[in-house]
């Protein structure tokens, strides 16, 4: 398996001996679920879930003749099968489906098609419809697709669907006093919510119609995106038809530096790997630096190991400890490099938000950086001022003058709009070619407006030192 050349350090030890699978099809348009030990994950990377038991269970796919990794136990359950392979296709039962207002009113229209005007879905507790893209839009055009899933969830019945239709039951600011209060009807991105809910639970298959679905194998579960066909078929069998996936193993020891954020460690891994590195296959996540999660859910599960004699396409050892902060230069999430490297690189913005960058801990992240940065001489300025809302003015005292948070999230939203009021970027004019420093996850050309703009991929951290500089610049100048 090719490898994309490696960042001088000695963070990482590959070992990726062919062990036995040949490479299986890299067309899928989607990857496969990101899996993590659930004995081994890091609160410093997530903490979504805890262990229900601390001993290791028996698999329950029946006697093994031949080692099983997660990601085969896990669908030869979901496909009632003692023993798979990678390269095995097979016909999974489906533990939850995952649609939301961009591919929903798609998924819909195919089922109905097929299944009839009047068909009813295979289960409406194990449908998850999360409106996220077009909630907060004025735009009647993109308003039509909120509106189809709310006819489509009172016609079924769905149990869980998280509407909003009272956009302004928010509270924002209040006084001189920070007062949030996000509408209780909303959960925020799908990726976040289905976590927050309780949907994501290890040994499931969870499906969505979005391509970072695959996270939510973080939870010990296999995870994946799917297009509206196959959403619209799920929605009336429960059923998918399936390729096992060979699985990359991900061993990662050692102690999280505070500088560090996962946006860290993905990035060290996509630049082992490449953006194509994972295509059709699953990723295994363990190791020391990988420790507990904390389980919220109702439902009960039974956690999944892989065998000790599971076979890996290719195995991949990280020493946390030694990692640096790391950005993904133009145009390749890939393109990695150390974030000192790129000192002398002039940005004009820095963007913090998107569903996979906009979690309310990553605006609190920056905050945190750009706190460190006001002086023991702004303090005092701001107490000796006669105004009680004098911090706020700290941004424009001493010359930041603009910022870009924005959020998926509703919560995050609301943390921002604090945020703003305290917290501003020292940035250059705008130009018609922009340098970004995002903490989204693809900056491949033309994805943040002109083809030519130069957009380097960075953690919370990293971002918003960049905005206190108006360079890419190491967050550890702030926060060591």
């Amino acid at each position: 398996m090719a490898s994309s050349a490696v960042t001088p350090s000695t963070s990482f030890l590959v070992d990726k001996k062919d062990v036995g699978f040949s490479a299986l099809c890299t067309q899928h348009s989607f990857p496969c679920s990101a899996q993590v030990s659930k004995k081994m994950v890091s609160k410093k990377i997530v903490s979504v879930m805890a262990p229900q038991q601390s001993e290791r269970k028996p698999s329950t796919t029946g006697a093994v003749k031949t080692g099983m990794t997660m990601t085969e136990k896990i669908l030869a359950r979901a496909s009632e099968r003692a023993q798979l392979i990678p390269g095995d296709n097979v016909w999974v039962n489906v533990d939850i489906l995952m649609t939301h207002d961009v591919c929903g009113p798609g998924s819909i229209g195919i089922f109905k098609k097929e299944f009839g005007k009047n068909a009813k879905v295979w289960d409406r507790e194990k449908i998850v419809i999360i409106p996220d893209h077009y909630i907060f839009t004025t735009d009647e055009r993109a308003n039509r697709n909120v509106d189809i899933l709310r006819d489509f969830c009172t016609e079924q019945n769905i149990k869980y669907f998280y509407d909003i239709k009272d956009l302004g039951n928010f509270k924002i600011f209040e006084s001189d006093k920070l007062t949030l209060q996000a509408n209780p009807d909303y959960k925020g991105v799908c990726h976040v919510a289905l976590a927050q809910e309780g949907h994501c639970r290890p040994g499931e298959v969870l499906l969505g119609t979005d391509s970072h679905t695959c996270t939510a194998g973080a939870f010990g579960q296999f995870a994946t995106g799917i297009g509206n066909t196959d959403a619209g078929f799920v929605l009336g069998t429960g059923k998918l038809l399936l390729k096992v996936p060979p699985t990359l193993r991900f061993v990662m020891d050692g102690e999280m530096p505070d500088y560090l954020l996962a946006k860290d460690l993905i990035l060290q891994i996509i630049g082992e790997i490449s953006v194509a590195g994972a295509t059709y296959k699953a990723m295994e996540f363990v190791g020391s630096t990988v420790e507990s999660l904390t389980d919220k859910t109702s439902v009960p599960y039974e956690p999944v190991y892989s065998d000790g004699q599971a076979r890996y396409l290719s195995k991949y050892r990280f020493d946390i400890s030694k990692l640096e902060p790391l950005v993904a230069k133009p145009h390749s999430p890939d393109n990695r490099a150390l974030a000192r490297e790129c000192k002398d690189v002039k940005i004009d913005r820095v963007y913090i938000g998107s569903c996979t960058g906009g979690k309310t801990e990553d605006f609190m992240a920056a905050a945190k950086v750009f706190l460190a940065s006001i002086t023991e001489h702004a303090i005092q300025w701001a107490k000796r001022s006669k105004s009680r809302h004098s911090l706020f003015q700290l941004p424009r005292r001493f010359g930041w003058t603009y910022i870009a948070f924005q959020s998926r999230d509703p919560v995050g939203k609301l943390v921002r709009r604090y945020l703003r009021k305290l917290i501003v970027i020292h940035l250059r004019a705008p130009v018609a070619v922009l340098v970004c420093v995002s903490t989204t996850n693809r900056n491949f050309p033309g994805r943040m407006g002109h083809k030519e703009g130069q957009i380097y991929l960075a953690s919370p951290y990293t971002a918003a030192a960049s905005a206190l500089t108006g360079f890419v610049t190491d967050p550890r100048e702030f926060l060591q």
